[in-house]
């Protein structure tokens, strides 16, 4: 399969009409609109107040995990994969999972915003059969600064469902995924 398949595959869908806005500083959010009490309460809840500086380097957003939740696995199993650590990304790539035909599970995320403000995040899974992409899921985390109180940021999509079926026994899925802002900037890819 190409690569340049794979990049349309994972592509975000984009909205007619909308234009990502100038980037702006942590401080320059601080003092826009200073005068509306409740959009200055919004902010500090995202911690972002007048003096306080987010600047930095390394990436913005760091990706923890990504785990798959379902009713039907025994208690205290979990299927999770940390995604910062290269050594187990590269195990779960020579070492594949299997799901069940027909189980419903939701996809859980968590990651860390490091610093500055991110807009317009999304997850983004691709599922294939061979060349034949059979789902595609495409799920908007939203618009996040720093947790003011350092934890890092958990979201629950929506359930899904395993392919089920006599199709769907015969063959192997392979599933892409990736999350990426506005900007077009990718913070994981798998």
């Amino acid at each position: 399969m190409s690569s340049h398949q794979e990049e349309d595959d994972l592509k975000p869908s984009s909205t007619p009409g909308y234009k990502v806005g100038a980037a702006k500083t942590t401080e320059e959010y601080a003092t826009l609109d200073a005068e509306d009490e409740s959009l200055a309460r919004w902010k500090a809840s995202l911690g972002i107040v007048p003096g306080t500086s987010t600047t930095g380097t390394g990436p913005k957003v760091t990706v923890l995990t990504l785990e798959l939740a379902s009713q039907t696995l025994p208690p205290g199993k979990k299927i999770v994969f940390e995604l910062g650590d290269p050594e187990k990304i590269a195990h779960l790539k020579k070492h594949p999972i299997t799901i069940k035909e027909g189980v419903e599970y939701n996809v859980r995320i968590t990651f860390k915003v490091n610093h500055s403000i991110i807009s317009g995040v999304r997850y983004i899974q691709a599922v294939k059969r061979g060349p034949v992409t059979v789902d595609k899921l495409e799920q908007m985390l939203g618009s996040y600064g720093p947790n003011p109180s350092g934890e890092p940021y958990i979201k629950n999509f929506e359930p899904e469902e395993s392919p089920s079926g006599m199709i769907a026994r015969s063959g192997t899925y392979n599933v892409k995924s990736r999350v990426i802002d506005d900007d077009g900037e990718i913070y994981a890819s798998t």
